[in-house]
């Protein structure tokens, strides 16, 4: 199953058919389909959703999504437990600022879904409402098994190895600095043209990742919709004995399935996945004093119902030149209402000196201090603020969210925790000097 191009764009209505003649012209569902095909709807939102809100697709397929085996529990890895869930727990939440290094690579064959490794959240698909903050590491292709989520639709974020992610509706080739997002429900399954590869994966519950409105910005500017791209239809005719994973209402399950479920040859409708390229992000920023807040790197956000306030917020930190004058140009010193996990895809970020490695993570919570650290402090207090600072080839991104975002206790007891983590601001001095 190979990519056949992408259409352009986001939330579009769009339409593609892998065999000409597919698509019924003028109803949804004919009596009789093109090719003996079967008509099937999938719906992201309610069916009585408003129109600019509604997602869903149309799908004429070689056989209908409903024919596989009873669904049992999901043993895992060679019998372990799954380390994907979304048991966030319900007891105390340190207040400590938290890091990890990256996510060591497995030493036996892990394929995508038995890579990944809850590391935190908050809410629940049965609330409709919150995240789970995964990553991944894996070395194998996903064989014979295919992999949905019906909990939320999942941002990938890859950090290291490229991924081709073939899903019921096209093709998606995706490295390093570029996303993608599968809505939930979609089946896919992920191959590894370099063998191995490791990135982080946001879990969304809440209403669907969108574009924010750019308000005084005007109309141009963050990321724009034509940069997003959604696959061409691309389907496979494959019997076998098979797997297919699930992950419902936080837990993982199997079923035998006979068939390659990515046997969709044509499909129209928004309910699809897509990919974006992070480095075409238009960076907005101060061009006078002060650092400007992170919302203004916002690339996607799953709204709630207080405007303005994010389930998801997903912000990025790509290369860009800081130009205030007699201002601290790195990231202030801070505490949120909002919690943040972060992750670093290339290069370093700007605001720590050293311990934050591409492919690492960290996470502040709820009015928990952070900032630079000691360094970085230091560096940028004594910087010639008369020139500019051209950040380059780097590429941090975070995962902002308005409740608590909960570690849990796998993340916690990981050997790669970095547990002198608040070191990094033991360095700061005192400076305070009063007038005599």
């Amino acid at each position: 199953m190979e990519s056949n191009g992408y259409q352009s764009g986001f939330g579009n209505e769009f339409a593609s058919e892998a065999l000409p003649g597919t698509l019924p012209p003028g109803r949804n569902s004919p009596q009789r389909v093109a090719h003996g095909l079967y008509a099937e709807q999938i719906n992201g939102t309610a069916f009585t959703a408003p129109r600019h809100q509604n997602r869903r697709s149309w799908m004429y397929r070689i056989r209908p999504a409903a024919m596989h085996g009873r669904f049992e529990p999901y043993a895992g890895l060679q019998g372990a437990k799954p380390r994907l869930h979304n048991d966030f727990g319900d007891g105390p939440v340190t207040p400590d600022q938290l890091r990890w290094s990256p996510q060591p690579m497995p030493a036996e064959a892990t394929d995508f879904v038995d890579g990944l490794v809850t590391m935190a959240g908050n809410g629940s698909p049965a609330a409709a409402s919150g995240i789970g903050v995964h990553v991944y590491a894996a070395n194998r292709d996903m064989q014979g098994r295919w992999f949905y989520d019906a909990d939320g639709e999942l941002l990938i974020v890859p950090q290291q190895g490229r991924l081709h992610i073939e899903t019921e509706l096209g093709v998606l080739d995706v490295a390093p600095q570029e996303i993608v997002v599968v809505p939930r429900g979609i089946r896919f399954r992920v191959a590894l043209p370099d063998g191995e590869a490791r990135g982080y994966v946001c879990e969304n519950f809440g209403a669907f990742l969108r574009l924010p409105d750019l308000g005084p910005i005007g109309s141009n500017g963050l990321a724009n919709p034509r940069d997003f791209l959604t696959p061409n239809a691309a389907y496979e005719d494959v019997e076998g004995d098979f797997e297919l994973v699930a992950k419902f209402q936080g837990h993982l399950w199997r079923a035998a399935i006979g068939h390659s479920p990515l046997d969709v040859v044509a499909w129209h409708g928004n309910h699809a996945p897509y990919k974006y390229d992070l480095r075409l992000f238009n960076t907005i920023g101060s061009i006078s004093y002060d650092h400007p807040d992170p919302s203004i790197f916002l690339v996607l956000t799953s709204p709630t119902d207080s405007p303005g306030v994010g389930n998801l917020d997903f912000v990025i930190f790509g290369p860009r030149a800081l130009v205030a004058q007699d201002t601290f140009r790195p990231p202030w010193f801070h505490r949120n209402v909002a919690s943040e996990f972060m992750g670093l895809v290339h290069g370093a970020y700007d605001a720590k000196a050293e311990g934050f490695a591409p492919g690492g993570c960290s996470l502040h919570n709820c009015m928990t201090g952070h900032g630079p650290d000691a360094a970085t402090f230091e560096k940028a207090s004594a910087a010639d603020t008369s020139r500019p600072d051209y950040i380059r080839d780097t590429m941090a991104f975070m995962f902002e969210s308005r409740a608590v975002i909960r570690p849990t206790a796998q993340a916690l007891d990981a050997a790669h925790r970095q547990r002198d983590y608040q070191a990094c601001w033991a360095g700061l001095q005192k400076h305070f000097a009063p007038p005599a």
